[in-house]
């Protein structure tokens, strides 16, 4: 199969996760890195042997079918627009924009002309994900019924080399780890119907411990603890907490409960599991992972997939409906918090299509 030319803009700290992953997949044609810092693309080209490159040569290069965005999230749009202008399909970071509004308008430049969106995160699609999809599709845990998903910790800023883009608009938790939690679930679940939620500030600054700005206190402009009830078109209610003010705590990151069992699913920031599933009078027990990507992180699988998909036109799974989806989603916690009242939502998506159904070679064919 013909690879396809990739051209990545953005080589800040997620970049480089792509750029290794990006090796196990032959069909991924890296074509060049780029940056408004010269210098960090030209030391990102350096790690991972690809060309260094300027914007402009990425947008103009014929042989670039797909850019990578990994820019900060309120670029997104705005890169991907101008990548879209360029005739070229898009597949950003997530989130897929920083507001509904914006990410609509990307989703109908798209669609005028006739190319695609792809957006993270993609971890959905790893052997983990997928093991506990195929569960439920095969109703080991009866009809689902509820389920809870949670990300505390104390704030970004204690790891992160610039973590305040985190505390601006298009930050904050629910924009940063919320599409890890609620993709999955849609993944898992189908669409959600309706948002009730929470959104709180305890803190107008943070302070920085992280190198090298060890010691700056930064502002904060986004809520910092998200909590709130997501109830799904096939009838479930989750409960989701995201969270930078919590200083530890014992919740497992995804738990699906049915009316037969309950599936204790793995960490929707990693690809890999363990899955775990109690049958309704027994205990807890792993279930063997059975499809592929389960390893490591292969972050860029949505990306392989996206390329694979353009070659057999057929769907990409890590699409832009499922991204759009998941952003109006995610707002509406917000709205809710400040409107004091369930937001109904108004975008629909179907399940991404299961990975182990076309697997050739370990890699994505169909």
């Amino acid at each position: 199969m013909e690879r396809v030319g990739i051209g990545i803009i953005g080589c800040g700290n997620i970049s480089g996760a792509y750029l290794k992953a990006m090796a196990s997949f032959p069909i991924l044609d890296i074509r060049g890195v780029a940056d408004l810092n010269r210098e960090l693309a030209e030391a990102k080209a350096r790690e991972f042997n690809v060309p260094a490159r300027t914007v402009e040569e990425l947008f103009t290069d014929p042989k670039v079918e797909i850019i990578v965005n990994l820019t900060i999230p309120k670029a997104h749009v705005a890169v991907a627009l101008q990548t879209l202008e360029a005739g070229k399909h898009t597949y950003s970071e997530k989130p897929l924009g920083i507001n509904f509004a914006e990410g609509k308008k990307l989703a109908e430049a798209a669609k005028a002309r006739n190319l695609r969106i792809g957006a993270a995160p993609d971890t959905f699609l790893g052997g983990g994900h997928q093991t506990a999809r195929a569960l439920i599709d095969q109703g080991v845990i009866g009809q689902p019924v509820g389920g809870s998903a949670s990300f505390m910790c104390p704030g970004h800023e204690r790891w992160h080399p610039n973590p305040a883009f985190y505390y601006e608009v298009g930050g904050g938790p629910m924009l940063d780890m919320g599409p890890y939690y609620i993709t999955d679930l849609v993944n898992l679940l189908g669409p959600v119907a309706q948002v009730a939620g929470f959104a709180t500030t305890p803190r107008a600054e943070r302070l920085i411990s992280s190198e090298p700005r060890n010691g700056e206190r930064i502002p904060v402009h986004v809520p910092t603890h998200v909590t709130g009830m997501m109830a799904f078109a096939g009838g479930a209610v989750v409960q989701i907490a995201m969270s930078f003010d919590v200083a530890g705590h014992k919740h497992v990151p995804l738990e699906v409960y049915g009316t037969e069992g309950t599936l204790i699913v793995p960490d929707p920031n990693k690809f890999e599991g363990p899955v775990e599933y109690l049958r309704k009078g027994g205990q807890f027990e792993d279930q063997p992972l059975t499809s592929p990507y389960a390893d490591g992180n292969y972050r860029s699988l949505g990306v392989a997939d996206m390329a694979h998909a353009i070659r057999s036109n057929r769907p990409h799974r890590a699409n832009g409906d499922l991204a759009l989806h998941v952003l109006e989603v995610m707002e509406a916690f917000h709205t809710a918090s400040e409107t004091g009242r369930t937001v109904a939502i108004s975008t629909a998506v179907e399940r991404p299509a299961p990975i182990s159904q076309s697997i050739v070679d370990g890699r994505l064919a169909k």
